[in-house]
């Protein structure tokens, strides 16, 4: 039987405390654990999570919680409050492949027991039974693009309404033209920055071919805003960025999508151009890295969805000014420790877009301007020298 959900004006809307904090580790390593046992990468991505958006340390190795239990104890808590919870259950059960059906069952009965609804959990239990291919047609349906419709395309300032979220738009003059304006905005404004963005790395802008999708180059704006690269890694802090900070609760989806495109691989394809190029989360300091955009994207002011965002709107603001808008924090001690990096540093760009970049500038007739961003070094193992 359900946990009914509070009474109104009964809700316990603190954050959680450390004692919370043990009982809500608990049940989230009975949710997700397989037969035997947490696996490293659910390890680091539970005690990551966890410290992130709570402050406290995790409890992994304390006794199993049972679902009717769990939710009992989270009896005072809101519907976001319980599905939030449920859906770290999901992330950290989607690092799993294979992901046994019991697992994504368990996380199913959570997920009943706390009157939660979450679309994801169908999209886990369709991976745990290998149907792949209706998976990802759930993600559609159930998650961020389900409600899409022609009012949608607004904010992509497309010369007409697209058909589908992901539908590419590679030949609209109009569109490419108010991207390429960018390029004349003072340095330093939001729109400058993107405009150096797509030259240093030989994209081309919406409307033209060989473009994103209009709704995919909207994410584009938050790796300046947020300051991430643009390797396969810093994709998973945008979009855990973007999916946190916004209210509307389907926005989880989009994180599970790069999850399961750049961990696991259960998706092939995403957001109309993505290809999937699985073991990224599980790379040292990524879920340090993950949970810290996480932690950001929930302290942006209010609910922000970052895909519906008016960018052009927000152009000529200086980069600085933008973020103060949205009231962006900066990045953690930690996760610039662990390797987190911006478009214009070491390790912001990967070997393809810089040749990419420089391609481009040739056929342009510019000198090529990476605008200071360059290859991460060859990494070094603990202990080894330098490489000579």
């Amino acid at each position: 039987m359900p946990t009914p959900l509070p009474a109104p004006g009964a809700a316990d809307l603190r954050p959680p405390d450390a004692v919370e904090v043990a009982v809500l580790s608990r049940g989230l390593v009975t949710a997700v654990a397989p037969p035997g046992g947490l696996t490293e990468t659910q390890r680091l991505l539970l005690r990551s999570v966890v410290v992130a958006m709570t402050g406290h340390a995790a409890t992994l190795d304390g006794p199993a919680i049972g679902p009717e239990r769990f939710a009992e104890q989270l009896g005072r808590r809101t519907l976001e409050f319980r599905t939030r919870i449920v859906q770290i259950m999901v992330l950290v059960g989607l690092v799993l492949r294979p992901l046994p059906e019991e697992v994504a069952d368990r996380i199913s009965t959570f997920a009943a027991e706390l009157a939660v609804t979450e679309g994801m959990v169908g999209v886990a239990r369709r991976f745990a039974e290998g149907s792949l291919g209706l998976a990802a047609f759930d993600f559609e349906r159930n998650g961020y693009t389900g409600g899409w419709g022609e009012a949608s395309s607004a904010a992509l300032h497309t010369s007409g309404p697209l058909e589908a979220p992901w539908q590419d738009d590679p030949l609209d003059p109009a569109l490419a033209g108010r991207w390429a304006a960018l390029e004349a905005l003072p340095e330093g404004t939001l729109g400058r920055r993107v405009s150096d963005f797509y030259r240093a790395r030989g994209f081309a802008y919406p409307g033209r071919p060989g473009s994103a999708p209009p709704l995919l180059a909207q994410h584009d704006w938050v790796h300046v805003l947020a300051d991430y690269g643009t390797t396969v890694e810093a994709e998973l802090e945008v979009f855990a960025f973007i999916a946190r900070a916004n209210d509307d609760l389907r926005g989880f989806s989009l994180l599970a999508m790069v999850v399961s495109l750049f961990e696991t691989g259960y998706l092939r394809t995403g957001a109309g151009l993505f290809e999937y190029s699985p073991g990224h989360l599980s790379e040292r300091g990524m879920a340090e890295r993950v949970a810290d955009a996480m932690r950001r994207g929930a302290l942006c002011a209010g609910s922000v969805d970052f895909l519906a965002t008016d960018w052009f709107s927000l152009a000529e603001l200086s980069v600085e000014a933008a973020r103060a808008s949205f009231a962006v924090p900066p990045k953690s001690a930690e996760a610039v420790a662990a390797g987190s990096v911006g478009p214009w540093e070491p390790g912001g760009i990967s070997p393809f877009q810089l040749a990419a970049g420089a391609a481009a500038a040739d056929r342009d007739g510019r000198p090529y301007d990476a605008f200071g961003a360059s290859v991460a070094p060859p990494a070094v193992e603990p202990g080894a020298g330098p490489p000579g």
